[in-house]
């Protein structure tokens, strides 16, 4: 039997909770619709690891600083002329991924076997759009391949002969395997052969024992945005890890660990993606700014300064906000690195000890 004063009861408190709900969902609307949206800016890496001037010849240095400048010179004009952020972030890596520079595109490292995989991914604020692919063997530019998978897949994220194979009925620029080859990256594979001979072909282990420097097996491009309309987006691309066996794939193609774009917050790291994987880092960062109220820089400093470095992990990340706001932070001995303004004011560094905002 039905007791009217518990039914009242009940009818009441569920009407008290629907309004404060509703309170709550405004509240939020508000304080969205009146935050503060910055000018368009762009962020640019290109890798961190270690990084010392003593190892780089001057001209090598000139072009790494001019082709930081190339990147986002071109991914300006796509804001100026009211391009989105996604569209600026794909302009600007397709510059990287083309540089025999930086572990990306033409650049990449070589894996176990003597040849290249490469790994992509794409995120928006918009509508958490996101896209990415690992281990390609055959596309000229990955970044465009997880646009693709983006765009006109219902997948997010494919791999190796798939992914290959999606790319190619997209109708993407396709190449030979060894038009990734550089004598740059050649010298480091057989420099990888003879050190981890000696540890049975195991990277980390060789890392471990002081036989490989960590910093100079890694590597990875990436841009973050904000368009005129308050658009966040972010993208990695990267040749993943020299000598990688078993198909392993890194942070640079899982949305959360290498890269994320929400509505307040836009990231792509770079470093050993294994770390990076397990603190799910770059959606971590953001958490930090949607969750806790810290700004750009101090979640930055926190995920990477503490607890990246504290797991025992190396690399970097650059951090982009709604406002504006943006940071650079890597706890390595340099980061290539850039960004610029609405004005087109451009600022590019590599070592630690250069100073940026």
């Amino acid at each position: 039997m039905t007791n009217p004063a518990a039914t009242g009861f009940i009818k009441r408190q569920r009407s008290h909770y629907q309004r404060a709900c509703l309170g709550l969902l405004a509240t939020l609307w508000l304080s969205a619709a009146s935050a503060e949206v910055g000018a368009p800016v762009l962020v640019i890496h290109a890798g961190a690891g270690t990084i010392e001037r003593e190892q780089m010849s001057a001209a090598t240095e000139t072009e790494i600083r001019s082709t930081l400048g190339l990147a986002l010179r071109e991914g300006q004009q796509v804001l100026a002329s009211g391009g989105s952020a996604e569209a600026a972030v794909i302009s600007s890596i397709r510059v990287l991924e083309e540089s025999p520079h930086f572990n990306a595109g033409k650049g990449a490292v070589y894996d176990a076997d003597g040849g290249h995989q490469l790994d992509a991914s794409l995120m928006r604020s918009r509508d958490s759009a996101a896209g990415a692919v690992a281990g390609m063997r055959t596309i000229r530019s990955p970044i465009l391949a997880a646009q693709a998978v983006m765009s006109n897949s219902p997948h997010v994220l494919l791999s190796g002969n798939g992914a290959d194979q999606f790319a190619r009925e997209m109708k993407l620029e396709q190449v030979d395997n060894h038009w990734f080859d550089t004598d740059h990256r050649y010298l480091q594979f057989k420099q990888w052969k003879a050190k981890t001979a000696q540890t049975d072909g195991d990277t980390s282990a060789a890392v471990e024992q002081g036989l490989l420097p960590q910093g100079r097996l890694f590597g990875t491009v990436g841009a973050v945005a904000l368009d005129q309309s308050g658009q966040l987006a972010a993208g990695t691309s990267t040749g993943g890890m020299t000598g990688k066996r078993w198909g392993r794939i890194g942070d640079s193609p899982i949305i959360g660990a290498g890269t994320w774009a929400d509505g307040q917050c836009a990231v792509s790291a770079t470093g050993h993606g294994e770390y990076f994987i397990r603190l799910g880092l770059a959606q971590r960062l953001c958490n930090r700014v949607a969750f806790q109220g810290k700004s750009i820089r101090a979640a930055a400093d926190q995920v990477i300064g503490t607890e990246l470095t504290e797991l025992g992990g190396t690399g970097g990340v650059i951090v982009l906000g709604q406002n504006g706001e943006f940071a650079q932070r890597f706890n390595t001995s340099g980061m290539y690195r850039g960004r610029i303004d609405a004005d087109g004011n451009l600022e590019v560094a590599i070592y630690a000890d250069e100073s940026t905002p």
